[in-house]
């Protein structure tokens, strides 16, 4: 095989911790090569050294077949090899064209040529089938165009190997179709692909062979069709995975969360929640199943007090929190895992001990008189640390300095350890390994099993079919049926997120309206 992009025994380190011990990558022309492991396994770390944002302590890396010298993004660049982040590196008030010419802005007499720019754009965006507007702005794009616009940007550029650094982990169901489409037909045009995902199945179904490392070794390279799931799960996290969440019949008992006649606007006074109705008991999961953009931001939003409620009731154990502070509500019974971690979860300047601490900072054990009992705010993040397996060099390391998984998880473990009567999971397993996710699904069962309520928000349909014990259907701003997963499946959940009705059935929830208006 010719190889495009050779890695050899690449070390790592941050002072003493070896994030990379002597990994070899090979990537072969017109492959896509993905690269597994667990959270915290050192795979953005090798992808940041082949990028030129990290230098290593030993290896080599050769670009078809040259060894070479990559001291920063710019000589990345010039090989022809650009990385698409987990992250995305953009500017919301700027348009798609402004972004993508950013640092490089072609200029003529003296002043910068959007019109042409927007031209070469629009050229790349069509032949590459990724169909971005080069003059919309980023902030008012949905999550999957904006990593077009990335990959557009790594393409402007002329990169002809491209490093995609978990690209689904933001996505919904459909744009993940679309992405592996997009990847597909990147490579009939020549181009080379190294991608870190956690999820197995999309890498059974686009990559043609797998590196694997584990706590910053590697295991060992397989071809993709001369493997399986279950094996990539077992050489990945060391043991065997299951896939299956096993978990005994849920016992519902008094209601915890009572929404009632909800409306929600979003930042445009656009109502995205219309009239909604929901409850949650004791002792069980609901899961809210949905096509993105169908309410459900706006809904968490509006329950965690992060946005106001334009009409309509909100209870907690039957106090009235509708209009309360995020405080007020939180300090009523809620715990929130937000669905994006990085606005509504983590200060990531702050250490892994503040953040462990940010719920309960204000007050005794971990504050008294305003003075902070930093013994307490360690003893608590190392709890947290060891129980949920957070991958960090310490508790008093930058959030920032975590993997996207390792963020996910301390979060987690926060909200979670503060056991409150209601749980918000939104997305709670985006970007964690196989490992880590049946960890999480067995701690939200026991949440559920301790007499909690728990509200599980997910894209992932396996997911919200195995974990909740009802699955709530949000369409258009409302709730359209509710269903047990045992008398449902996928192909019926896909019509009602649609907005068909499923005629012949009994509603399950007493003032749901069945028929989509």
């Amino acid at each position: 095989m010719e190889y495009v992009i050779e890695m050899l025994n690449i070390t790592k380190k941050f002072g003493e911790f070896r994030a990379n011990d002597n990994i070899t990558l090979q990537l072969g022309k017109g492959e896509i090569h993905a690269l597994l492991g667990e959270n915290g396994a050192g795979k953005s770390t090798l992808m940041n050294v082949l990028f030129g944002l990290y230098q290593p302590e030993d290896g080599e890396i050769r670009v078809n077949g040259k060894k070479v010298n990559i001291s920063n993004p710019n000589v990345a660049n010039d090989l022809g090899i650009g990385m698409v982040h987990q992250h995305f590196m953009l500017v919301e008030n700027l348009t798609v064209t402004e972004n993508i010419i950013l640092g490089s802005e072609p200029k003529k007499m003296g002043v910068v040529n959007i019109k042409d720019a927007a031209k070469k754009v629009a050229e790349i965006s069509k032949l590459y089938g990724l169909n971005v507007d080069p003059y919309e702005k980023i902030e008012d794009i949905s999550v999957g165009m904006q990593q077009r616009v990335e990959i557009l940007k790594t393409l402007y550029r002329g990169a002809n190997i491209l490093i995609f650094d978990e690209p689904t982990a933001s996505l919904t169901p459909q744009e993940i179709q679309e992405l592996i489409t997009i990847m597909k037909k990147l490579i009939t045009e020549g181009k080379s692909i190294i991608l870190i995902t956690h999820k197995l199945q999309e890498i059974m179904d686009v990559s043609d062979r797998v590196t694997v490392i584990r706590k910053g070794q590697g295991v060992g390279t397989v071809v993709t069709s001369e493997t399986n799931p279950e094996e990539l799960a077992t050489l990945m996290v060391g043991r065997q995975v299951t896939f299956k969440t096993e978990k005994g019949p849920a016992n519902p008992t008094n209601e915890v969360l009572s929404v009632t006649d909800l409306v929600v606007t979003d930042n445009r006074g656009i109502e995205r929640v219309k009239g909604l109705n929901l409850s949650i008991r004791r002792g069980e999961i609901v899961g809210l199943a949905g096509i993105d953009g169908n309410g459900q931001t706006e809904l968490i939003e509006a329950i965690a007090g992060l946005r106001k409620v334009k009409s309509g009731k909100i209870t907690i154990n039957s106090k009235d929190i509708t209009g309360m502070s995020p405080r007020e509500i939180t300090q009523s019974g809620l715990g929130h895992i937000p669905q994006d971690r990085h606005k509504h979860g983590l200060v990531l300047n702050f250490s892994v001990g503040y953040n462990a601490a940010l719920q309960e900072y204000y007050h005794e054990p971990f504050s008294k008189n305003g003075i902070m009992n930093y013994g307490v705010i360690s003893e608590n993040a190392n709890n947290i640390i060891e129980e949920y397996d957070v991958r960090t060099q310490g508790e008093w390391e930058l959030a920032r300095a975590l993997s996207g998984g390792n963020q996910q998880k301390l979060i987690i473990g926060r909200e979670v350890s503060r056991d409150p009567d209601l749980l918000i999971a939104a997305l709670p397993t985006r970007g964690l390994d196989v490992g880590a996710i049946e960890f999480i699904h067995k701690r939200l069962i026991e949440q559920r099993d301790n007499g909690k309520a728990v509200f599980l928000i997910s894209f992932e349909l396996d997911e919200v079919m195995n974990v909740s014990d009802r699955i709530a259907v949000i369409h258009d701003g409302q709730i359209v049926d509710t269903v047990i997963p045992a008398e449902t499946n996928e192909q019926e959940l896909g019509l009602l997120m649609a907005g068909h009705a499923i005629k012949g059935k009994d509603a399950l929830k007493e003032g749901v309206d069945r028929d989509v208006k």
